[in-house]
């Protein structure tokens, strides 16, 4: 069988995408890819040899080229994923639809190519045991005619009259036992081919039970998986907002390392500042020794300024006193000034009659 069917002989009668997979053969239970993307697969019938076949083809590879036969299931395991078995390529195919409803009429079909397949075995079947039957019954009556010629006339009859008919009997009864050799080759082919279908059914059946079961034992680790996840999601949270808290308490420790450097820094400050006031602490007796010095000098400075604040008040009063008779003194000697300018007037007028005297005389 050619992979790629010619359209002279092949038609595709019905056509989807999917996603092509096959059972791993050394596992009989994973999944393996077979195509990377979604590719065409297509229902295509031999009207030659009256035979349906399932083909998709990826770029120049062929993924699947199954001969579909009446024994063939074709079982839906999830919604938008079907599977059959193929003995003669002796895998499992798998396909994933984007859609319920494309898995549907894909399976739709195959039941009715399979039908259709099944009735062209049961009419090939009739075909080979009605040409079985006809060249037994050719062969049963061949003898009895033979029998019939030889009772009911002589040698020389037969050569006149039955030559003719029993050369042509002879040579039909030569072509059905070709037939009937080849039938009979047929069908032991064709029981081989059957027990080998039946094998291939039963380790194909046991390889489903165990996918059945594999895929209940990983549906049960999956969710065991999907609670431990959310345990696992819970813990994270947890430790996330602990870690949020320990982000805080780092930042409090910083907070609280930079505050203990500056108390460090300040308690140093605080002891160079209480050296030095030991220090100072030293030189207190010197110090109040001469605070009592100079207690008793300002004592006898503050008495020498009441002295002196007595003597200024005094010369205060002095000075107003002097103020007061200078005062006195400047309008006593305005007035002799005035009486003395009036003096010299008299005296200038007395001396001007004088030289008019003079002049006169």
């Amino acid at each position: 069988i050619s992979p790629v069917p010619p359209y002279s002989r092949e038609q595709p009668i019905f056509t989807t995408r999917a996603h092509v997979f096959q059972i791993d053969p050394s596992t009989k239970k994973n999944w393996v890819p077979a195509s990377k993307q979604a590719v065409t697969v297509s229902y295509f019938y031999d009207s030659t040899r009256n035979s349906y076949r399932i083909i998709s083809v990826d770029g120049a590879k062929v993924i699947i080229n199954s001969t579909i036969t009446p024994n063939m299931t074709f079982t839906k395991t999830s919604q938008k994923f079907g599977q059959w078995a193929d003995s003669r390529a002796n895998t499992v195919f798998g396909l994933g639809f984007p859609s319920e409803q494309q898995l549907t009429k894909f399976a739709e079909k195959f039941q009715e190519v399979k039908e259709a397949a099944k009735l062209a075995r049961d009419r090939s079947q009739e075909k080979i045991e009605t040409s079985s039957n006809h060249s037994q019954e050719s062969g049963r009556e061949t003898p009895s005619s033979t029998r019939a010629s030889s009772v009911n006339g002589t040698d020389d009859e037969k050569a006149s009259h039955g030559g003719p008919a029993e050369a042509h009997l002879k040579s039909e009864n030569d072509k059905l036992k070709i037939a009937l050799a080849q039938s009979s080759s047929n069908v032991k082919k064709w029981e081989t081919e059957l027990q080998t279908l039946r094998e291939s059914n039963a380790r194909l059946s046991t390889a489903l039970q165990e996918s059945a079961a594999s895929i209940e034992h990983w549906k049960k680790q999956f969710s065991a998986c999907k609670e431990e996840n959310d345990q696992m999601r819970g813990k994270i949270e947890e430790l996330e907002e602990q870690c949020n808290e320990i982000n805080k308490e780092k930042e409090r420790n910083a907070q609280l390392s930079r505050r203990l450097q500056e108390l460090e820094t300040e308690l140093q400050d605080k002891e160079l500042e209480l050296e030095e006031l030991r220090k100072q602490g030293e030189i207190i007796p010197e110090l109040m020794s001469e605070c009592e010095s100079v207690s008793e000098q300002l004592q006898a400075a503050e008495k020498k300024n009441k002295d002196l604040e007595e003597k200024v008040r005094t010369l205060r009063t002095e000075v107003e006193e002097s103020k007061h008779r200078q005062t006195n003194l400047k309008t006593e000697l305005k007035n002799f000034l005035d009486v003395l300018d009036g003096k010299i007037d008299e005296l200038h007028d007395f001396r001007q009659g004088l030289s008019k005297l003079g002049v006169d005389n």
